[in-house]
């Protein structure tokens, strides 16, 4: 018990509320509400960061739960789902919300004292280095798999969290990046879906007005942002632009990824506003009607139905019509380079068992969230959160159809469908089928996260711009970064 409380007390000292994927523009930090059930003691925690603790004497056996969704109104869903696991099957669970760039630390502390979670949810950026480093038992995610059917599974999200032959954690929920255009306006001028980097820069050409202050496309250029990260690797995997080989050779320095890098620069400094753009002046733009594209996540999707006021659309159709961009928009989650084929950015959220868990609870705990649970934690952020099972046994896309009635939004809600056809919320959900990203199918999902904390490849496309470098020797200088990064990770 007094390793349970360590543990306890060090996790909730750095608990803090962190904004959804999309939204990270929030800063602000929040109180985070955290339910705790303590078999038989009392729990005595520092500092501010908790609002209440709510002790349960419970009876049984408990298993530990950490997730990054710290989110108090996600915190309350996730207690919910929680307390119908329970009340079915008298294994009890205790809730900690945990910070999301804490997650590494935490996890190689409490393993080396032997007090590792049961089960965390977690992002796709750690899996895989967690797998390699003994703190996930892939046996037992793979276990649940097989017994849900793997067939029920988005195959992309799958084949993103495999190591070593198994599934090294379940996958729960995800999105996948979009590139957004203006279909009234391509229609207007007879362009095609710009689904290739040609038809992309033609239309950026075609529309571009800055002397309207209308512009081709925004996306994000900031040289110390993650969001530039996950904007820039959608361009580069389209372009057959890879961080590593199957090998282990670091490649950003391949010709693909200099044509990359060329084409990105290029359009963000030709037909893009001028300066800095990041999560919320890229949002901005394309709200004022300003821009024919932006890339962006899914999270855009309630936000430009006119659902949350933070963030609402003020062009000047918005005015009578809220919904107005929703409406005449289109997607394009997979788009192709000249030396590539077409590929789509995605991020996944996954159920790690880990080594020394209650592994039947535990495994009993995910199979509970991804069947009679899941419908209820997708509700949590339906327009972010795409089901990555799509059904069960008895109809193969039941979990999709539930996830396509909830409701979204923040000020208002309603459900997705009323705003966005139905073909194109299906295409949405079945674009996880081919989710990609650097590093984790070639098994380096340490160097992944070391290259998404020190963020060499945003600094580079901001030195581009700024007229430092150019495309061969932004790749260089990437490269350079990246095999330092590589050579830390195995001293």
């Amino acid at each position: 018990m007094k390793q349970f409380r360590a543990l306890f007390l060090l996790l909730v000292t750095v608990a803090m509320v962190a904004s959804a994927c999309g939204d990270s523009e929030d800063t602000t930090p929040e109180t985070v509400v955290v339910t705790v059930q303590v078999p038989g003691d009392t729990v005595q925690v520092p500092g501010d960061t908790v609002t209440k603790i709510e002790e349960r004497i419970v009876p049984g056996e408990t298993i530990t739960f950490w997730s990054t969704e710290t989110n108090p109104e996600r915190l309350a869903i996730t207690q919910g789902i929680i307390d119908k696991f329970t009340a079915e099957t008298s294994v009890n669970v205790t809730l900690v919300a945990t910070a999301e760039d804490q997650l590494p630390e935490l996890m190689i502390t409490n393993a080396a004292s032997g007090t590792l979670p049961d089960v965390v949810f977690h992002p796709i950026d750690f899996t895989i280095g967690w797998a390699a480093n003994g703190l996930l038992d892939t046996n037992a995610s793979q276990e649940v798999v097989n017994e849900l059917g793997a067939d029920t599974f988005s195959a992309g999200a799958l084949d993103l969290g495999t190591y070593e032959g198994n599934v090294a954690a379940v996958p729960s929920d995800g999105w996948g990046q979009l590139l957004i255009y203006r279909k009234d306006l391509f229609d207007a001028a007879g362009l095609d879906k710009p689904d290739t980097f040609a038809k992309i820069e033609a239309a950026a050409a075609e529309l571009h007005d800055p002397g309207n202050n209308f512009f081709g496309i925004t996306a994000s250029t900031d040289g110390g942002a993650v969001f530039t990260q996950q904007t820039f690797e959608h361009f580069a995997l389209a372009n057959g632009c890879e961080l590593i080989d199957d090998g282990g050779t670091v490649t950003l320095d391949s010709a693909n990824c200099v044509e990359a890098i060329e084409f990105y620069t290029n359009m963000m400094e030709n037909y893009s506003p001028g300066g800095v753009q990041d999560v919320v002046t890229t949002r901005a733009t394309y709200f004022a009607g300003q821009a024919a594209m932006i890339v962006w996540s899914p999270f855009i999707l309630d936000e430009m139905a006119g659902l949350r006021d933070s963030a609402f659309p003020s062009c000047a159709e918005c005015t009578a019509d809220p919904a107005f961009l929703a409406k005449n928009s289109d997607f394009v989650p997979s788009f192709a380079g000249p030396s590539g084929a077409p590929a789509q950015y995605g991020q996944v959220s996954l159920m790690g068992i880990t080594t020394g868990a209650d592994t039947g609870n535990a495994q009993a705990f995910v199979k509970y969230w991804l069947s009679e649970g899941y419908l209820d934690w997708l509700s949590t952020s339906p327009e972010g959160k795409f089901p990555l099972r799509k059904g069960n046994a008895d109809n193969a896309t039941a979990y999709v159809e539930g996830w396509q009635s909830l409701s979204t939004g923040v000020d208002r809600q309603a459900q997705l469908t009323d705003f966005y056809p139905e073909d194109i919320i299906s295409a949405l959900v079945a674009g996880t089928d081919g989710f990609s990203r650097w590093g984790f199918t070639q098994g380096a999902g340490e160097l992944v996260a070391a290259v998404y904390t020190s963020l060499p490849v945003p600094r580079v496309i901001r030195d581009v711009l700024d007229g430092a470098l150019d495309a061969a020797g932004a790749a260089a200088e990437a490269q350079a970064a990246a095999e330092e990064e590589q050579l830390l990770l195995q001293d």
